[in-house]
């Protein structure tokens, strides 16, 4: 079926989001719903999802949202903001291809912003660690500000405005509309039909095996958009090598833990998008949305739900633990952080992903250059290890992808 790691269910009148949450509206996903004809579909957050809150000292804070609110408000002490301003007298660096996340910002902005600002970002988001995470792959922008400006924030400030937010949308009835109405417009489509042999004719063309005994053939170009799991034992035969990278790509578990209480019982505001939990701060999540708040047509009236990550490279652990014991985990730590006064949660439900978002660390470069190399075998790649974890990301690089390969054809 369509949709790969978007997924949409509906459960006891919840409507809730397993894979991603909601998207940046970027240019090319624009385009594309209205290709789609989706824009009446469109459901933009409510305006309290502007507000983001980190875990400090045991108690959510709202993260300022701009480099002046950085200075301005007391989120972080007089020695962060001290080593802030000194960021626009720091002098660069030669660019260092082993150079991760934290190091980066560490040495740009001192340890303050990464223990409680870089962490929990790219924990809540990337599922990563920022100690492993490397910085050209993951943030290439901000090591050409570097290079380009001598200073992060005084690149931010000449090449565009700092601190702006794209447009944050879902679609009223879930993401999993894009891809199935998408899958509408495909011919030549084979649903339920796994690709299990790649082989090579002798003119270099490619055919292709699949679970229901056809051989679809011959092609002159492919194009994996697939996992690098699922991509790697396809090219084991044919490129044992680039198989090897792509296989040691790594894709820690996460679970999504749905947690529903009473509004009365949730003390807590709950006036924003959601919070973050730092690793520093010994967390047992990541953190959580508050989807009824930013989404409040999601849940049956008078009901607040929390959807709560567990795992990634920080919290492997705790994703691998049983069922039970995440859910009760989850409710306890909801429970003394937002003040709840119910005993047990309206109702919970999880959805596990044993392979969850692909981690830019070492490992990756190896596969980004094998990717390089196959393309001179008429392979091409496109998918989230490829292209940049997000959605609009892997659209804008499919396009960018489908537009070459259609001029090679010509």
């Amino acid at each position: 079926m369509p949709g790969g790691n978007i997924r949409s269910e509906h459960h006891d009148g919840y409507l809730l989001e397993t894979g991603p949450n909601s998207l940046q509206l970027s240019p090319e996903l624009e385009e594309l719903l209205e290709h789609l004809g989706l824009t009446d579909q469109l459901q933009d957050t409510a305006a309290v999802s502007a507000n983001r809150y980190v875990l400090r000292a045991g108690k959510y804070q709202k993260l300022p949202g701009t480099p002046p609110g950085l200075l301005l408000s007391g989120f972080f002490s007089l020695k962060a903001k001290f080593n802030i301003l000194r960021e626009l007298r720091r002098p660069a660096q030669a660019p260092d291809a082993t150079e991760t996340l934290a190091g980066f910002f560490r040495r740009r902005f001192g340890s303050e912003i990464v223990d409680y600002a870089l962490n929990p970002f790219i924990s809540g988001i990337y599922a990563g660690d920022p100690e492993q995470l490397l910085v050209h792959k993951t943030f290439p922008k901000m090591v050409e500000l570097e290079q380009t400006f001598g200073s992060v924030l005084k690149g931010l400030a000449k090449s565009g405005t700092p601190g702006t937010r794209r447009r944050i949308i879902s679609l009223r009835e879930g993401l999993a509309v894009l891809p199935k109405t998408l899958a509408t417009q495909l011919t030549n489509v084979h649903f339920g039909a796994a690709v299990t042999k790649l082989t090579r004719t002798a003119t270099g063309q490619y055919t292709l095996e699949t679970s229901c005994k056809q051989d679809l053939a011959p092609y002159d170009a492919l194009v994996l958009a697939l996992p690098t799991y699922a991509a790697a034992p396809l090219l084991q035969p044919l490129f044992p090598a680039a198989a090897a990278a792509l296989e040691a790509v790594y894709h820690p578990p996460m679970t999504a833990v749905y947690t529903a209480y009473r509004r009365a019982d949730v003390t807590h505001p709950l006036d924003g998008f959601g919070a973050l939990h730092p690793k520093v701060e010994q967390p047992y999540a990541a953190g959580s949305i508050w989807t009824s708040s930013i989404y409040p047509n999601r849940v049956p009236d008078g009901h607040v739900l929390f959807t709560t990550f567990v795992g990634g490279t920080q919290y492997e652990a705790q994703a691998r633990q049983p069922a039970e014991q995440q859910l009760q985990q989850v409710h306890a730590e909801l429970s003394r952080f937002y003040a709840i006064r119910a005993v047990q949660p309206l109702w919970q439900y999880r959805y596990s992903w044993e392979r969850a978002i692909p981690q830019f660390d070492h490992r990756i470069v190896a596969a980004h250059a094998a990717a390089d190399a196959l393309v001179a075998e008429g392979i091409h790649s496109t998918a989230n290890w490829r292209a940049g974890v997000g959605v609009p990301d892997c659209i804008r690089h499919a396009r960018a992808l489908a537009e070459k390969i259609a001029q090679g054809a010509n």
